[in-house]
């Protein structure tokens, strides 16, 4: 039988083993798994749900302090910042007339001077009628408010006050006394309005001023502003400034639209039930309905006081019944079919808005309020959805992309188009072109 190779040191090493000369090596010990490294959730003692709420605690807190700031600052320019806001609104209504004027071959500067003064020409034609109409009927109206007043002083002497007539010359005489004693109040209060006045005819003359100058070189105003920003955010700053105007645009016309209804409205109802002054009633509403929801309310109870002057209070509840029922049609036909789909604007942000900004602004704050809401909510979807890389409008301007090269615009005939990089302060000044509509 053949030895195996290698048996015989097997079996040496097996009896050196048993006779102790040799220790075999045991098992090698297990290693403790070392410890593995905490998460910084794991290693914090604050919630991770605490901690995220507190993130968005002080980002929230930042932004609010920004605006307040902001809101604070711009209220020492008002005078300023007022008749600009106003300009923009007048701009985004005449604007589409210009164009129309401007592409059937009347120059630029004409298409202007023909829209202002139509449009001047209107607002005063309108305010010399409703004058005439404020003069014819003031002077019957003046009769019916004094047979009012001595209805009154009947009711305080015969009614359930039994008020002699020595007590009520008592009570004028202190009244009188109480306008004596505060005349220095009453002198200061008058000084502070000759001031607004003042600054309401410097605002008139900034608005007419800006107005015009809109309308000249809107698109070039805005590419300068457009120029001041990063170069690689030149592009998106572009294309939502383009989509707010847009936006405020559409709400603008609206607002005529619902506006006029509200006017149309009240005006006829006052005049079928005879209220004097319905002309003039018609438009105080559609000056008042600039302000969304509550301005017609607010303008209609005037045309309820008016009636209930003027013919009794069954003909002032008819003409509450007229001013509800056109509330009632603004509310739910109005706003939700044409406003809400203009703006992508909630009623109960509407609301919120007009609100909000009258706490902070007082009738400024909730004639603007609106508008600028909605020029937000179209510039911020503009900007969440990265709508530039692929807007026309902006493509055409040759503004740097993030890559930092230019955004090529559309050949043109025997040129080709040449990118822009991004260490160029300015892009290339577009060829003049016809204006258009989205372009502020």
């Amino acid at each position: 039988m053949q030895r195996l190779r290698g048996a015989k040191p097997q079996r040496a090493l097996q009896r050196a083993v048993s006779r102790g000369a040799v220790t075999l090596p045991g098992p090698s010990p297990v290693r403790a798994a070392s410890p593995r490294p905490l998460r910084m959730d794991e290693r914090s003692d604050v919630p991770y749900a605490l901690r995220v709420a507190a993130s968005w605690a002080w980002r929230l807190g930042l932004v609010i302090v920004v605006g307040g700031v902001l809101v604070y600052l711009l209220t020492w320019i008002s005078v300023l910042v007022i008749p600009l806001m106003v300009a923009g609104l007048f701009a985004a209504l005449l604007l589409p007339l210009k164009i129309a004027l401007h592409r059937r071959r009347v120059p630029n500067g004409l298409a202007v001077a023909i829209t202002l003064v139509g449009f001047f020409g209107v607002i005063a034609g309108a305010l010399l009628l409703v004058g005439q109409q404020l003069t014819v009927g003031m002077a019957s109206l003046w009769g019916e408010a004094v047979a009012g007043v001595q209805q009154l002083l009947d009711w305080l002497s015969q009614g359930p006050l039994q008020l002699t007539a020595t007590q009520i010359d008592s009570y004028l005489q202190d009244l009188g006394g109480a306008i004596q004693n505060n005349s220095a109040s009453i002198l200061s209060g008058a000084l502070s309005f000759g001031s607004t006045a003042g600054h309401i005819a410097a605002g008139i003359f900034l608005t007419v001023f800006s107005l015009i100058f809109f309308m000249l070189d809107g698109p070039g105003i805005w590419r300068f502003v457009v120029g001041l920003a990063p170069v690689r955010a030149r592009a998106a700053i572009d294309g939502a400034g383009r989509t707010g105007w847009l936006s405020m645009a559409r709400y603008v016309r609206v607002q005529i639209l619902v506006a006029g209804v509200d006017a149309i409205g009240i005006a006829v109802g006052a005049a079928i039930i005879g209220v004097p002054l319905a002309l003039p009633l018609g438009v105080l509403v559609f000056l008042g309905s600039f302000i969304p929801v509550v301005g017609a309310l607010a303008t209609g109870s005037v045309a309820v006081l008016l009636a209930l002057v003027a013919n009794g209070w069954v003909n002032a509840l008819i003409m509450l019944a007229i001013v509800l029922f056109v509330q009632q049609v603004e509310g739910h036909v109005l706003q939700p079919l044409v406003m809400g789909p203009a703006v992508s604007l909630h009623p109960l942000a509407v609301v919120l808005a007009v609100a909000g900004g009258t706490i902070v602004a007082g009738i400024p704050g909730a004639l603007f309020s609106v508008p600028i809401l909605a020029v937000l909510n179209a510039s911020v979807r503009y900007i969440s959805h990265r709508a530039w890389e692929h807007d026309d409008a902006v493509l055409r301007q040759g503004w740097p992309q993030e890559g930092g090269s230019g955004i090529r615009g559309p050949v043109t005939a025997g040129h080709e188009p040449s990118s822009s990089p991004a260490s160029t302060p300015d892009p290339p000044a577009a060829a003049p072109a016809p204006q258009e509509e989205t372009s502020p």
